[in-house]
């Protein structure tokens, strides 16, 4: 897998990531809207600490800077 997430990227989808579970945990967003906010901030969690995110590679996004 090579790296398709530039350093922006990364550190907005990590930051969205400490948000959606700070609202789940403090029982701010509840019920299936809360749990399907958690499941996309741990997604986005995982995909911006290994700099890759499967969708960007299908759809031929590339944010990361050129060699």
């Amino acid at each position: 897998m090579k790296p398709n997430m530039g350093t922006a990227d990364r550190i907005i989808r990590i930051l969205l990531a400490i948000v959606f579970a700070a609202l789940y945990f403090t029982g701010t967003v509840t019920g299936t809207f809360g749990l399907v906010l958690l499941v996309l901030g741990v997604v986005f969690f995982a995909t911006g600490l290994v700099r890759f995110c499967p969708l960007y590679a299908i759809a031929g996004i590339r944010t990361c800077p050129a060699k």
